[in-house]
C-alpha cells in the first residue's frame, strides 16, 4: 500500500463488496494506482492490508481525502447498492467535484435513474456513466464484460482504464464499447441480465427433462452438458451446469439434488419485462423466466398442490441418445429465441429514446467476460453487420437455417414434455413466439371484434388501406358512438 499523502490515483473506487474489491484488484493489475473508501473503515483497512497489500492502492477513510488523493480530470467509481444510496452519495461527492470531474455508477442502477442522474451532473458541470458491469467475482477480478454510457465526453476520460480490465474476445477486442447517451448503458445491462435469466430457466427445463423423464444420473448430466459445451451450445453457463453436475456432497451424493427448489432475483429480469410492456415488445420467453422463479418460490403451495392435483404418470419409451440430440437442438433454437427477443427490446428503447444503439457492438462485447456469453455471439454480431436494418434475429439466414434444422427436435422435446406432464415454461413459450412471428394471420381479428362488440372500440379491415377505423353495430341495439382509438 502506497501511504505518501502525494500519492496521486487514476481512480477513485467507493464500495468495498464483493465486486468493488475485484475490481480494485483488476485495475491495479494493469498498472493503474487507486483510491479506495468505504463507509465501514474497518473495510477500507482490512482491504489494503489484506488482499491490498503491497499494491497501488490508497485507503482513504472520507471522502473528501479519496477526492484529494485523485489525479485531474477526478474518476469516481461507486459500487453501492442501486437506489437512494446512489442519490445520497451523489448528493455528498458534488461539493467536492469540479467541472469535468466523472462519476461512474457500477451497479445495476435502473436505467431512468441514471437518465436523470446524467442531467443533474450535467447542471453541476459534472459528467456522469451509468455502466453496466457483469462476469460476477470472477469477472471482476480477470475482466468483465462493460456497457458505459451516459455523458459521452467521459468516455475518451475513463476509455483507457475500461478497456484495460475489460475481459478481451478470442480476437483481442476488449469486451467494452461506449453504449450511448443518457441510461443507455444500464439499459444494455439490464436487457443483458433478461436474456440471462431466459438462457437460465431452458438450461433448468432441459436438466428437469433429463432428470424427470430420463431418469439421468448427475454423471450421465455431467457427461451430456460436457458435450454440449463443445459444440453450438459452448457457453459459460452451459459450463458451469456442467461443473455444477459434478460436485458431490460429503456423502458422495450429488450436491445439486439437496439444494432446495425455491428462486431467487434481484430485480432486472423484472425491470426488463416491465420496460418490454412499456414499449410494446413481446419479451415472453424472459418473462416466462422470470415468472418460473416466482413459481418456484411458492414451494409451500406446490407442496400441497402435489399431492392433490392429478397428471399422467412419467413414461418414456424412445431412445434416450435420440432424445438428447432433440433436447441440445430444442436448447439451441430457444436460446436464439431469448436473444431475438433481447435484442428486439433493445431496438425498441433505441427508437424510443434515441440511442442509435450498434447491436453488433454490444453482441461482440457480450462475447466474454460476461454471464450470457456464448460461441454464437460471433454470429449474432455478423448477423447485424450482413442487414443493418434486421428487425428481428430469427430472419437472419445464418439462424433461419439453424433454426429451421431444429424446428422438428423442438417439437417433439415439447410433445413429450406435454404429454408427461413435465413442465418446460420457456421452451414451450419460444417455440410459441417462433409460431407467432412466422404466422402471416394470427386471431387477433377476433378479438377486435370482440373489443369492438363490447366496447365499439373500431377495428381496420383487409380490405380498405391501413389506417381508416371501422364499427359494427353487432346487436343492431347500439348507437353510432365509437371509442377513442389509441396504441400502445
Amino acid at each position: 500500500m502506497k501511504k505518501s499523502k502525494e500519492a496521486v490515483a487514476d481512480i477513485g473506487l467507493i464500495g468495498l463488496a464483493v465486486m468493488g474489491e475485484n475490481l480494485v484488484l483488476n485495475m491495479v493489475d494493469k498498472g493503474f494506482t487507486v483510491a479506495v473508501y468505504n463507509r465501514t473503515t474497518a473495510k477500507v483497512d482490512g482491504f489494503t492490508h489484506g488482499r491490498g497489500w503491497g499494491k497501488s492502492i490508497i485507503g482513504t477513510h472520507s471522502l473528501d481525502e479519496l477526492v484529494t488523493a485523485l489525479a485531474r480530470p477526478r474518476k469516481v467509481m461507486v459500487m453501492v447498492r442501486a437506489g437512494e444510496a446512489v442519490d445520497a452519495l451523489i448528493d455528498q461527492l458534488v461539493p467536492l467535484l469540479d467541472e469535468g470531474d466523472v462519476i461512474i455508477d457500477g451497479g445495476n442502477s435502473y436505467f431512468e435513474h441514471t437518465a436523470r442522474r446524467v442531467e443533474r451532473a450535467k447542471r453541476e458541470g459534472l459528467l456522469y456513466v451509468g455502466t453496466g458491469v457483469s462476469g460476477g467475482e470472477e469477472g471482476a477480478l480477470k475482466g468483465p464484460s462493460i456497457m458505459p454510457g451516459g455523458s459521452s465526453a467521459a468516455w475518451g476520460i475513463i476509455k483507457p482504464i475500461f478497456e484495460s480490465i475489460a475481459a478481451k474476445a478470442q480476437d483481442g477486442m476488449p469486451c467494452c464499447r461506449w453504449i450511448g447517451p443518457g441510461g443507455a448503458g444500464h439499459f444494455v445491462k439490464m436487457v443483458h441480465n433478461g436474456i440471462e435469466y431466459g438462457d437460465m430457466q431452458l438450461i433448468c427445463e432441459t436438466y428437469h427433462l433429463m432428470k424427470e423423464m430420463l431418469q439421468f444420473s448427475a454423471d450421465e448430466m455431467h457427461e451430456v452438458f460436457k458435450r454440449w459445451n463443445e459444440g453450438d451450445l459452448k457457453s459459460y453457463l452451459v459450463e458451469i451446469t456442467r461443473d455444477i453436475l459434478s460436485v458431490k456432497d460429503e456423502d458422495g451424493e450429488p450436491l445439486l439434488h439437496r439444494i432446495l427448489d425455491v428462486a431467487g432475483q434481484k430485480g432486472t429480469g423484472k425491470w426488463a419485462v416491465n420496460c418490454a410492456l412499456d414499449l410494446g415488445t413481446p419479451l415472453t420467453l424472459i418473462g416466462e423466466s422470470v415468472f418460473a422463479r416466482y413459481l418456484a418460490s411458492a414451494k409451500d403451495e406446490r407442496m400441497r398442490a402435489s399431492r392433490i392435483l392429478a397428471g399422467p404418470p412419467v413414461r418414456f419409451d424412445g431412445k434416450r441418445d435420440a432424445f438428447v440430440g432433440d433436447l441440445e437442438r430444442a436448447l439451441y433454437a430457444s436460446k436464439v429465441v431469448s436473444y431475438a427477443q433481447g435484442f428486439a427490446l433493445l431496438m425498441a428503447a433505441s427508437e424510443n429514446y434515441g440511442w442509435e444503439l450498434k447491436y453488433d457492438e454490444i453482441a461482440l462485447i457480450w462475447r466474454n467476460g460476461c454471464i450470457i456469453r456464448s460461441v454464437f455471439l460471433d454470429g449474432i454480431a455478423a448477423a447485424f453487420q450482413r442487414d443493418q436494418t434486421l428487425s428481428n434475429l430469427l430472419l437472419d439466414p445464418f439462424f433461419r437455417e439453424k433454426i429451421a434444422a431444429a424446428q422438428s427436435s423442438w417439437r417433439r422435446v415439447l410433445a413429450v414434455a406435454v404429454t408427461n406432464g413435465i413442465p418446460a415454461p420457456a421452451l414451450g413459450n419460444a417455440l410459441s413466439y417462433y409460431d407467432g412471428v412466422r404466422s402471416a394471420r394470427l386471431p387477433a381479428n377476433l378479438l377486435q371484434a370482440q373489443r369492438d362488440y363490447f366496447g365499439a372500440h373500431t377495428y381496420e379491415r383487409i380490405d380498405r388501406p391501413r389506417g381508416e377505423f371501422f364499427h359494427t353495430d353487432w346487436t343492431g341495439t347500439g348507437g353510432g358512438s365509437t371509442s377513442s382509438c389509441y396504441s400502445l
